[in-house]
């Protein structure tokens, strides 16, 4: 008889950071591909790099913070917290190393075809540049600067989280002769964030464009900042800090204002991260890393500009249309009039959103109708990120001014949100809602509006449930799912979230709503092992699953069992995955994709085909133990069969996707699909325009039809 297998073996996982590295590898493949438009390149080249700085603020940081309270226990691949960290620093600095290689020799040439260019160094100005520089300089730059010392009476500054700044070697002007062992200062000044990195100087050429970065501005101009002074050498850095939030909510009394203190620490964490340009000079490098008490392993020798974020700016940059992508438009939901009675379409049936290929304008509505409409009684609305300027706030808002009972539940715990969420909280609470912040221990990350109406047969609910955040912004770049719909169940499992969100009544049971963290690993658990069993039996088993990440533990070691069931197992992970394919006897049964594109995959969709009587689920969970165990999640059922219909057709085309899709290999790294002979899929492109041929015809005439007002009368 075989041996049972252990699905929990930690030879079968991937370590989680491991594995997110390799999803910002992904995301920096887009930036080398040749078919790609020049500009987009460079914006995915900005994505990686701010991707890893929150990688090392928070991830990082809490390895660290685990090494430092001696922490031994091991994750799910078998690690450590120090090996974790050995291997992490040596797959970024692969990875960085990608990233400058792609700048350098990719990028930066093909700018140059396109007559664009980035002067990196200031000694390869032009006379008439280096005058425009020098004035640029004295107008706009040295007003804002504040350059510091480091002598026995001045210690060395506190260097802000992320900030760039020019390290100098300095040495005291004693007339012309210098004498041997002559003492050397050091002295710092921050690139101000406040002005633009990225400034465009005159050009030898009409159709050329010319950009220098703000930091080569200072460092040719920069003794003028130290008059008395010769420079003995000058040269870029910047710190990463740990910006891990640690909260212990129980000891808060008032939560608002410890998040408020703690983001204030974040600036002044422990330096987890140096990054200098290479070639600095020895002594001003052992100074810094002294100073900042920065391990050798922590410094990161960069080949190029530090922070390569500024490319998104230039990715913006007016005219070179050409070397973007045509923008989007999202297109109407083509149940929904614009402008019309949103309640009245929920009513003749449910309703699939699709965004951003359709546009999110109805979930605006939603809320700003409600808002207005005099039957509306209550709105209730779960909110985790939002635009600045929210239109969505300015409803919610609005409604309680008019008299409506309005319940918010804010979470203030959003990473790297805190503060815009601390602002309109606020701004809510004047204007009469009732904000509830967030729940002890947890965070709410559930996607949920629900409208309480009076109508002429009593009082009936309308709810949205969505995968994505109630952000207006992110709503034109994340690819997410939303239902509007008035169905009695689902209304009064709406109504059971929030009466436990804002107080303590917990329900005995749900009609057709799960949530985290009490019963939403159990009903995901329940779902695979009935597909399992399904297949034990003999019958046909199947489970497609699409999230962001997947790394819980126990839903893997479901998963490997229902694969060795002989369930078939096709899953679409954007980001981090542990779990790995191919093994004999586990997982020869299961497939992993990941979709990086233009757009940002973010939808979650879970579908079972449960003997023929299939299935199909949507959320704001991914498989990821902070989801199932510490959030307030919401999974619900695609009930309308031919929403249901319209949702499987999504992970169709995304199963079949084969220009934007990368495979998971058996050992670990992922490959795109080999197109040769094929007819090419981009799945992104394939929904916009279905989008487009989905909105009446009637439609695009009316669109194109100008109005001009009549002249007033003299």
């Amino acid at each position: 008889m075989e041996k049972q297998k252990d699905f929990k073996n930690p030879e079968y996982y991937e370590n989680r950071e491991l594995s997110w590295l390799k999803f910002d590898g992904r995301v920096l493949n887009e930036a080398r591909d040749k078919s790609i438009p020049l500009l987009e390149r460079l914006k995915f080249v900005s994505i990686t790099s701010s991707n890893l700085d929150e990688f090392f603020m928070v991830r990082v940081a809490s390895l660290k913070d685990m090494v430092h309270a001696n922490y031994k226990k091991k994750d799910i691949a078998g690690m450590t917290a120090s090996e974790q960290l050995a291997a992490i620093n040596e797959k970024t600095r692969e990875l960085v190393g990608l990233q400058y290689s792609t700048y350098n020799r990719s990028l930066i040439p093909l700018l140059n075809k396109n007559h664009i260019y980035i002067v990196d160094e200031f000694e390869k100005l032009t006379e008439e540049q280096s005058r425009f520089v020098d004035r640029y300089f004295e107008e706009n730059v040295y007003p804002v600067l504040t350059p510091m010392a480091v002598d026995a009476s001045r210690p060395f500054p506190l260097i802000r989280n992320k900030t760039l700044n020019i390290a100098a070697l300095l040495s005291r002007k004693k007339g012309k002769e210098k004498k041997e062992g002559e003492e050397v200062e050091f002295a710092t000044v921050q690139v101000p964030s406040v002005l633009p990195r990225l400034v465009q100087i005159p050009s030898s050429e009409p159709e050329e464009k010319t950009f220098i970065l703000l930091e080569q501005i200072i460092e040719k101009n920069i003794d003028k900042l130290f008059l008395s002074y010769e420079i003995r050498c000058a040269c870029p850095y910047r710190v990463m800090r740990n910006a891990d939030l640690t909260i212990d909510e129980d000891e808060a009394s008032d939560l608002l204002k410890e998040i408020q203190k703690q983001l204030k620490m974040r600036q002044w964490g422990e330096v987890i991260r140096l990054e200098v340009e290479e070639g600095i000079d020895e002594t001003l490098l052992q100074f810094l890393k002294t100073e900042l008490k920065v391990a050798e392993e922590d410094v990161f020798s960069i080949e190029g500009p530090i922070d390569l974020t500024f490319l998104m700016k230039m990715y913006g940059m007016e005219g070179c249309d050409e070397l973007r992508y045509k923008p989007y438009t999202p297109q109407r939901v083509p149940q929904i009039e614009p402008g019309s009675d949103i309640f009245a379409a929920i009513r003749k049936g449910d309703i699939l959103l699709h965004h951003p290929y359709q546009t999110f304008d109805p979930v605006v509505d939603f809320i700003r109708q409600a808002a207005l409409d005099k039957n509306v009684l209550a709105i209730k609305q779960t909110l985790y990120r939002v635009s600045g300027n929210s239109p969505i706030i300015a409803s919610l808002a609005m409604a309680a001014e008019n008299g409506k009972q309005v319940s918010v539940l804010v979470e203030l715990k959003a990473r790297f949100d805190e503060e815009n969420n601390i602002v309109w909280a606020k701004k809510l609470e004047q204007a009469g809602c009732h904000v509830i912040y967030g729940l002890v221990g947890l965070k709410t990350h559930s996607k949920i509006a629900l409208v309480v109406r009076r109508e002429e047969d009593g009082i009936r609910r309308y709810v949205h449930l969505g995968t994505g955040n109630y952000n207006d912004s992110t709503a034109k770049l994340y690819t997410d799912c939303g239902i509007f719909t008035c169905q009695e169940a689902i209304g009064e499992d709406a109504t059971a979230v929030f009466n436990m969100l804002s107080g303590y009544s917990e329900p005995l049971s749900w009609n057709e709503l799960a949530l985290a963290p009490l019963w939403l690993r159990t009903k995901f658990m329940r779902l695979i092992e009935r597909e399992t069993k399904h297949a034990r039996e003999g019958k046909p088993a199947k489970i497609i699953a699409k999230m962001n990440s997947l790394c819980d533990a126990g839903i893997i070691a479901a998963l490997y069992e229902a694969s060795a069931a002989g369930v078939k197992i096709k899953l679409i992970v954007r980001g981090i995955c542990c779990l790995k394919v191919g093994i004999p006897g586990v997982s020869d049964n299961i497939e992993v994709r990941s979709i990086v594109g233009n757009f940002l995959e973010h939808s979650r969709i879970f579908y079972f085909y449960n003997d023929g009587e299939e299935e199909v689920y949507m959320g704001s969970a991914d498989w990821m133990p902070r989801n199932l165990d510490r959030r307030v999640e919401i999974l619900f059922p695609v009930l309308d069969e031919n929403i249901r219909r319209q949702v499987m057709h999504i992970l169709e085309v995304e199963l079949e996707d084969n220009t934007k899709a990368h495979f998971l290999q058996a050992d670990g790294t992922y490959e795109k699909m080999d197109k040769r002979g094929k007819v090419l899929v981009n799945s992104q492109e394939q929904f916009c325009k279905e989008a487009l041929e989905a909105v009446p015809k009637q439609d695009h005439v009316y669109r194109e039809r100008v109005f001009i007002p009549a002249q007033p009368a003299e």
